[in-house]
Protein backbone atom coordinates (compact mmCIF):
# COMPACT_ATOMS: atom_id res chain seq x y z
CA UNK A 1 0.00 0.00 0.00
CA UNK A 2 1.20 3.46 -0.90
CA UNK A 3 1.07 6.08 1.93
CA UNK A 4 1.91 9.93 1.56
CA UNK A 5 2.27 11.97 3.73
CA UNK A 6 1.84 15.68 3.33
CA UNK A 7 1.10 19.13 4.88
CA UNK A 8 4.00 19.31 7.61
CA UNK A 9 7.78 20.38 8.37
CA UNK A 10 10.02 17.68 7.27
CA UNK A 11 13.48 16.96 9.11
CA UNK A 12 15.94 15.48 5.56
CA UNK A 13 19.60 14.79 6.09
CA UNK A 14 19.92 17.76 4.19
CA UNK A 15 17.75 20.30 6.48
CA UNK A 16 14.25 21.17 6.41
CA UNK A 17 11.94 20.35 3.74
CA UNK A 18 8.52 22.30 3.29
CA UNK A 19 5.56 22.05 0.96
CA UNK A 20 6.93 18.38 -0.05
CA UNK A 21 5.41 14.80 0.97
CA UNK A 22 7.12 11.83 2.16
CA UNK A 23 6.27 8.40 0.06
CA UNK A 24 5.60 5.02 1.79
CA UNK A 25 5.76 1.59 0.18
CA UNK A 26 6.32 -1.49 1.50
CA UNK A 27 7.67 -0.55 5.06
CA UNK A 28 10.38 1.79 3.45
CA UNK A 29 10.59 5.27 2.33
CA UNK A 30 10.18 5.18 -1.18
CA UNK A 31 10.78 9.12 -1.78
CA UNK A 32 11.09 12.43 -0.27
CA UNK A 33 9.80 15.13 -2.38
CA UNK A 34 9.77 18.90 -2.57
CA UNK A 35 5.50 18.27 -4.44
CA UNK A 36 2.77 17.96 -2.13
CA UNK A 37 0.92 17.28 -5.29
CA UNK A 38 -1.68 14.36 -4.24
CA UNK A 39 -0.12 10.99 -5.85
CA UNK A 40 -2.32 8.71 -7.97
CA UNK A 41 -3.34 5.43 -5.78
CA UNK A 42 -1.91 6.88 -2.50
CA UNK A 43 -3.23 7.27 0.84
CA UNK A 44 -2.80 10.48 2.00
CA UNK A 45 -2.59 11.69 5.48
CA UNK A 46 -2.15 15.50 6.28
CA UNK A 47 0.16 16.58 8.94
CA UNK A 48 -1.94 19.43 9.57
CA UNK A 49 1.27 21.51 9.90
CA UNK A 50 3.03 20.02 12.43
CA UNK A 51 6.33 18.53 12.22
CA UNK A 52 7.63 15.03 10.54
CA UNK A 53 10.55 13.23 11.86
CA UNK A 54 12.66 10.36 11.74
CA UNK A 55 12.15 7.66 14.35
CA UNK A 56 14.10 7.79 17.00
CA UNK A 57 16.81 5.21 18.18
CA UNK A 58 16.77 4.34 21.41
CA UNK A 59 20.35 2.20 22.59
CA UNK A 60 20.11 2.88 26.55
CA UNK A 61 16.77 1.55 27.94
CA UNK A 62 16.39 -0.84 30.83
CA UNK A 63 12.61 -1.26 30.24
CA UNK A 64 9.27 1.11 30.94
CA UNK A 65 5.79 0.20 31.26
CA UNK A 66 6.20 -1.84 34.27
CA UNK A 67 8.86 -4.31 33.27
CA UNK A 68 12.69 -4.21 33.21
CA UNK A 69 14.64 -6.22 30.16
CA UNK A 70 16.45 -7.96 32.78
CA UNK A 71 13.39 -10.07 33.80
CA UNK A 72 14.48 -12.09 30.15
CA UNK A 73 10.93 -12.81 29.63
CA UNK A 74 9.45 -11.96 25.78
CA UNK A 75 6.64 -10.37 27.82
CA UNK A 76 8.94 -8.00 29.38
CA UNK A 77 10.46 -7.25 25.56
CA UNK A 78 7.40 -6.63 24.44
CA UNK A 79 5.65 -4.89 27.07
CA UNK A 80 8.67 -2.24 27.75
CA UNK A 81 9.68 -2.13 23.92
CA UNK A 82 5.66 -1.01 22.83
CA UNK A 83 5.72 1.97 25.56
CA UNK A 84 8.60 3.34 24.30
CA UNK A 85 7.24 2.64 20.61
CA UNK A 86 4.38 4.66 21.11
CA UNK A 87 7.17 7.88 22.39
CA UNK A 88 8.81 7.48 18.90
CA UNK A 89 11.55 4.68 20.01
CA UNK A 90 11.47 2.88 16.54
CA UNK A 91 14.27 0.86 17.19
CA UNK A 92 15.61 0.15 19.90
CA UNK A 93 18.33 -1.76 21.99
CA UNK A 94 17.26 -3.34 25.08
CA UNK A 95 19.47 -2.75 28.18
CA UNK A 96 20.41 -5.31 30.65
CA UNK A 97 22.23 -3.94 33.67
CA UNK A 98 24.18 -6.54 35.77
CA UNK A 99 22.52 -9.68 35.91
CA UNK A 100 24.03 -13.53 35.79
CA UNK A 101 25.28 -14.93 32.99
CA UNK A 102 22.39 -17.42 33.09
CA UNK A 103 20.27 -14.39 32.98
CA UNK A 104 22.06 -12.79 30.21
CA UNK A 105 22.13 -16.30 28.10
CA UNK A 106 18.51 -16.27 28.60
CA UNK A 107 17.63 -12.40 27.48
CA UNK A 108 20.03 -13.57 24.51
CA UNK A 109 17.35 -16.11 23.42
CA UNK A 110 14.18 -13.93 24.07
CA UNK A 111 16.02 -11.25 21.72
CA UNK A 112 17.08 -13.41 19.36
CA UNK A 113 13.32 -14.74 18.94
CA UNK A 114 12.24 -11.24 18.67
CA UNK A 115 14.88 -9.95 16.34
CA UNK A 116 13.33 -12.81 14.25
CA UNK A 117 9.52 -11.52 13.69
CA UNK A 118 8.68 -9.56 10.95
CA UNK A 119 9.21 -5.56 11.57
CA UNK A 120 10.89 -5.69 15.06
CA UNK A 121 11.90 -2.24 16.39
CA UNK A 122 14.36 -4.70 18.16
CA UNK A 123 17.71 -4.45 16.58
CA UNK A 124 19.98 -5.96 19.00
CA UNK A 125 20.93 -6.08 22.61
CA UNK A 126 22.99 -3.47 25.05
CA UNK A 127 24.90 -4.92 28.23
CA UNK A 128 25.78 -3.12 31.09
CA UNK A 129 28.30 -4.58 33.38
CA UNK A 130 28.38 -6.92 35.03
CA UNK A 131 31.80 -5.50 34.98
CA UNK A 132 32.05 -2.58 36.55
CA UNK A 133 33.71 -0.13 39.40
CA UNK A 134 32.27 -1.38 42.60
CA UNK A 135 33.74 2.23 43.86
CA UNK A 136 31.18 3.56 41.13
CA UNK A 137 27.98 1.33 41.00
CA UNK A 138 26.75 2.17 44.16
CA UNK A 139 24.94 -0.65 45.95
CA UNK A 140 22.48 -1.26 42.42
CA UNK A 141 24.57 -4.55 41.91
CA UNK A 142 25.33 -6.47 44.97
CA UNK A 143 26.52 -10.02 44.28
CA UNK A 144 26.79 -9.17 40.42
CA UNK A 145 29.75 -7.07 39.95
CA UNK A 146 33.14 -8.82 39.14
CA UNK A 147 36.29 -8.05 36.49
CA UNK A 148 36.31 -9.06 32.67
CA UNK A 149 36.29 -13.13 32.31
CA UNK A 150 37.22 -14.52 29.07
CA UNK A 151 35.61 -17.43 29.72
CA UNK A 152 32.40 -15.72 30.68
CA UNK A 153 32.24 -13.04 27.83
CA UNK A 154 34.11 -14.64 24.59
CA UNK A 155 31.54 -18.46 25.04
CA UNK A 156 28.72 -15.54 25.01
CA UNK A 157 29.84 -13.59 22.39
CA UNK A 158 30.20 -16.93 20.28
CA UNK A 159 27.18 -17.60 21.05
CA UNK A 160 25.47 -14.65 19.58
CA UNK A 161 25.49 -12.09 17.45
CA UNK A 162 22.26 -10.36 18.84
CA UNK A 163 24.94 -7.84 21.27
CA UNK A 164 25.76 -4.63 19.92
CA UNK A 165 27.31 -2.83 22.62
CA UNK A 166 28.84 -3.28 26.19
CA UNK A 167 29.82 -1.22 28.73
CA UNK A 168 32.03 -1.75 31.25
CA UNK A 169 34.40 0.15 33.78
CA UNK A 170 38.01 0.50 31.83
CA UNK A 171 40.48 0.28 34.76
CA UNK A 172 39.53 -3.28 35.75
CA UNK A 173 41.96 -5.62 34.93
CA UNK A 174 41.72 -7.63 31.77
CA UNK A 175 39.24 -4.61 30.33
CA UNK A 176 41.79 -4.45 27.59
CA UNK A 177 41.58 -7.46 26.51
CA UNK A 178 38.16 -7.48 26.93
CA UNK A 179 37.65 -4.23 24.59
CA UNK A 180 39.84 -5.70 21.79
CA UNK A 181 38.00 -8.54 21.58
CA UNK A 182 34.53 -6.90 21.07
CA UNK A 183 36.15 -4.18 18.89
CA UNK A 184 37.31 -7.42 16.39
CA UNK A 185 32.86 -8.17 16.36
CA UNK A 186 32.12 -5.24 15.82
CA UNK A 187 30.51 -4.18 19.32
CA UNK A 188 30.40 -1.07 20.21
CA UNK A 189 32.12 -0.81 23.35
CA UNK A 190 31.74 2.13 26.38
CA UNK A 191 33.19 3.03 29.20
CA UNK A 192 31.16 3.26 31.99
CA UNK A 193 30.60 3.62 36.24
CA UNK A 194 33.96 4.60 36.12
CA UNK A 195 37.39 6.51 37.91
CA UNK A 196 39.40 6.61 35.09
CA UNK A 197 41.51 9.82 34.19
CA UNK A 198 43.50 10.94 30.91
CA UNK A 199 45.94 8.27 30.73
CA UNK A 200 43.13 5.61 31.56
CA UNK A 201 40.76 7.04 29.11
CA UNK A 202 43.48 7.63 26.45
CA UNK A 203 44.40 4.04 27.02
CA UNK A 204 41.27 2.50 26.89
CA UNK A 205 40.25 4.83 23.56
CA UNK A 206 43.03 3.06 21.84
CA UNK A 207 42.01 -0.06 22.47
CA UNK A 208 38.48 -0.16 21.75
CA UNK A 209 36.49 1.89 24.10
CA UNK A 210 35.08 4.64 21.59
CA UNK A 211 31.93 5.83 23.70
CA UNK A 212 31.11 6.92 27.38
CA UNK A 213 27.53 5.82 28.68
CA UNK A 214 25.65 8.20 30.69
CA UNK A 215 28.21 10.95 30.37
CA UNK A 216 28.52 13.25 33.49
CA UNK A 217 26.54 10.29 35.83
CA UNK A 218 28.55 7.98 37.47
CA UNK A 219 32.45 9.15 36.80
CA UNK A 220 33.86 12.22 38.36
CA UNK A 221 35.06 15.55 37.10
CA UNK A 222 37.50 17.95 37.86
CA UNK A 223 38.54 17.11 41.57
CA UNK A 224 41.65 17.42 44.66
CA UNK A 225 43.61 14.59 45.99
CA UNK A 226 45.35 16.35 48.61
CA UNK A 227 46.29 19.55 47.79
CA UNK A 228 46.83 19.31 43.96
CA UNK A 229 44.11 19.07 41.37
CA UNK A 230 43.41 16.18 38.58
CA UNK A 231 41.10 16.16 35.83
CA UNK A 232 38.01 13.42 35.91
CA UNK A 233 36.48 11.27 33.32
CA UNK A 234 34.71 13.72 32.02
CA UNK A 235 37.39 16.44 31.28
CA UNK A 236 39.56 13.33 29.76
CA UNK A 237 36.58 12.37 27.30
CA UNK A 238 36.33 15.53 26.24
CA UNK A 239 39.73 16.22 25.81
CA UNK A 240 39.89 12.59 23.57
CA UNK A 241 38.89 13.15 19.74
CA UNK A 242 36.55 10.96 18.08
CA UNK A 243 35.15 9.64 21.70
CA UNK A 244 31.27 9.85 21.45
CA UNK A 245 29.11 10.60 24.33
CA UNK A 246 25.58 10.29 25.23
CA UNK A 247 23.41 12.40 27.94
CA UNK A 248 20.47 11.19 29.58
CA UNK A 249 18.28 14.73 28.65
CA UNK A 250 15.84 14.12 31.16
CA UNK A 251 16.44 17.50 32.69
CA UNK A 252 17.29 15.85 35.99
CA UNK A 253 20.31 13.99 35.27
CA UNK A 254 22.01 17.23 34.32
CA UNK A 255 20.95 20.79 34.12
CA UNK A 256 20.33 22.77 30.79
CA UNK A 257 23.95 24.35 30.94
CA UNK A 258 25.63 20.86 31.29
CA UNK A 259 23.74 20.03 27.97
CA UNK A 260 24.42 23.16 26.35
CA UNK A 261 28.18 22.38 27.26
CA UNK A 262 28.26 19.27 25.77
CA UNK A 263 26.37 19.81 22.73
CA UNK A 264 29.06 22.42 21.97
CA UNK A 265 32.10 20.58 23.08
CA UNK A 266 31.34 16.85 21.19
CA UNK A 267 28.18 18.36 18.67
CA UNK A 268 25.95 16.67 16.89
CA UNK A 269 27.44 13.71 15.33
CA UNK A 270 29.27 12.47 18.52
CA UNK A 271 26.41 13.15 21.00
CA UNK A 272 23.23 10.86 21.45
CA UNK A 273 20.11 11.50 23.84
CA UNK A 274 19.66 8.36 25.99
CA UNK A 275 16.85 7.85 28.38
CA UNK A 276 18.40 5.08 30.71
CA UNK A 277 15.03 4.45 31.75
CA UNK A 278 13.94 1.78 34.29
CA UNK A 279 11.06 -0.56 34.21
CA UNK A 280 8.84 2.78 36.37
CA UNK A 281 8.96 4.73 32.80
CA UNK A 282 5.50 5.20 31.18
CA UNK A 283 3.91 3.00 33.57
CA UNK A 284 1.08 4.47 35.20
CA UNK A 285 2.11 5.47 38.27
CA UNK A 286 4.14 1.96 39.07
CA UNK A 287 6.00 2.17 42.30
CA UNK A 288 9.06 0.51 43.24
CA UNK A 289 8.81 -2.81 45.49
CA UNK A 290 12.25 -3.00 45.75
CA UNK A 291 12.94 -0.44 49.19
CA UNK A 292 16.45 0.32 47.43
CA UNK A 293 14.53 2.76 45.06
CA UNK A 294 12.48 5.58 45.37
CA UNK A 295 10.48 7.62 42.80
CA UNK A 296 11.09 11.24 43.91
CA UNK A 297 10.86 14.33 41.48
CA UNK A 298 10.06 12.81 38.45
CA UNK A 299 12.93 10.27 38.96
CA UNK A 300 14.31 7.25 40.35
CA UNK A 301 16.89 7.89 43.16
CA UNK A 302 18.45 5.71 45.58
CA UNK A 303 16.26 5.46 48.67
CA UNK A 304 19.15 6.87 51.13
CA UNK A 305 18.96 9.95 48.29
CA UNK A 306 22.48 9.29 47.65
CA UNK A 307 22.61 8.74 44.30
CA UNK A 308 20.26 8.82 41.18
CA UNK A 309 19.05 5.12 39.65
CA UNK A 310 17.94 5.80 36.21
CA UNK A 311 15.35 8.08 34.89
CA UNK A 312 11.59 7.75 34.01
CA UNK A 313 12.13 9.40 30.41
CA UNK A 314 10.86 8.36 27.00
CA UNK A 315 12.75 9.65 23.88
CA UNK A 316 10.27 12.33 23.10
CA UNK A 317 11.12 14.00 26.36
CA UNK A 318 14.66 14.05 25.83
CA UNK A 319 13.87 16.29 22.61
CA UNK A 320 11.92 18.49 23.89
CA UNK A 321 14.20 19.09 27.09
CA UNK A 322 16.79 19.91 24.61
CA UNK A 323 14.71 22.10 22.46
CA UNK A 324 12.99 24.13 25.55
CA UNK A 325 15.13 24.03 28.39
CA UNK A 326 18.51 23.95 26.78
CA UNK A 327 17.69 26.07 23.54
CA UNK A 328 19.13 23.12 20.99
CA UNK A 329 17.51 23.69 18.04
CA UNK A 330 15.05 20.88 16.99
CA UNK A 331 16.55 19.86 14.21
CA UNK A 332 19.88 18.87 16.18
CA UNK A 333 17.81 17.65 18.68
CA UNK A 334 16.66 14.99 16.89
CA UNK A 335 19.50 14.02 14.91
CA UNK A 336 21.13 13.26 18.57
CA UNK A 337 18.01 11.46 18.54
CA UNK A 338 18.02 9.56 15.94
CA UNK A 339 20.83 9.76 13.21
CA UNK A 340 23.40 10.11 15.55
CA UNK A 341 22.68 7.04 17.64
CA UNK A 342 22.19 4.75 14.37
CA UNK A 343 25.34 5.37 12.99
CA UNK A 344 27.42 4.69 16.19
CA UNK A 345 25.79 1.22 16.57
CA UNK A 346 25.71 0.37 13.04
CA UNK A 347 22.59 0.51 11.51
CA UNK A 348 22.58 3.77 10.10
CA UNK A 349 21.86 2.16 6.30
CA UNK A 350 18.43 1.97 7.12
CA UNK A 351 17.58 4.07 10.54
CA UNK A 352 18.12 7.42 11.50
CA UNK A 353 16.59 9.60 8.75
CA UNK A 354 13.88 10.95 6.87
CA UNK A 355 15.35 9.36 2.77
CA UNK A 356 14.80 7.14 0.27
CA UNK A 357 15.53 3.47 0.86
CA UNK A 358 15.66 4.17 4.89
CA UNK A 359 13.16 2.07 6.51
CA UNK A 360 9.68 4.29 7.23
CA UNK A 361 10.01 4.97 10.82
CA UNK A 362 8.56 8.11 10.97
CA UNK A 363 7.43 10.72 13.84
CA UNK A 364 5.02 13.40 14.06
CA UNK A 365 5.62 16.70 16.64
CA UNK A 366 2.99 19.12 17.40
CA UNK A 367 4.49 22.36 18.09
CA UNK A 368 4.44 21.64 21.72
CA UNK A 369 6.99 18.32 20.47
CA UNK A 370 4.64 15.93 21.45
CA UNK A 371 4.23 12.91 19.26
CA UNK A 372 0.99 12.80 17.72
CA UNK A 373 1.77 9.66 15.39
CA UNK A 374 4.23 7.21 14.81
CA UNK A 375 5.25 4.79 12.12
CA UNK A 376 7.18 1.94 12.62
CA UNK A 377 8.58 0.17 9.29
CA UNK A 378 5.46 1.64 7.43
CA UNK A 379 2.39 0.68 9.58
CA UNK A 380 0.84 3.42 12.51
CA UNK A 381 1.66 2.42 15.75
CA UNK A 382 -1.40 1.82 17.71
CA UNK A 383 -2.33 4.40 19.79
CA UNK A 384 -0.48 6.90 18.24
CA UNK A 385 -3.35 7.83 15.19
CA UNK A 386 -4.16 10.60 17.00
CA UNK A 387 -3.42 12.75 14.18
CA UNK A 388 -5.97 10.56 12.17
CA UNK A 389 -8.99 11.92 14.18
CA UNK A 390 -9.33 16.11 13.60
Amino acid sequence: MLTQIINGRILTPQGWLKDGSVLVCDGKILEVTNSDLAVIGATVIDARGMTIVPGFVSMHAHGGGGHDFTEATEEAFRVATTVHLKHGATTMFPTLSSISFERLYQAVDVCESMMQEKDSPILGLHIEGPYLNPKMAGTQYDGFLKTPDENEYIPLLEHTSCIKRWDISPELPGAHDFAKYTRSKGIMTAVTHTEAEYDEIKAAYAVGFTHAAHFYNAMPGFHKRREYKYEGTVESVYLTDGMTVEVIADGIHLPATILKLVYKLKGVENTCLVTDALAYAASDGTVPVDPHYIIEGGVCKMADHSALAGSLATMDVLVRTMVKKANIPLEDAVRMASETPARLIGVSDRKGALAKGKDADIVILDKELNVRCVWSMGKIVPGTDILLHK
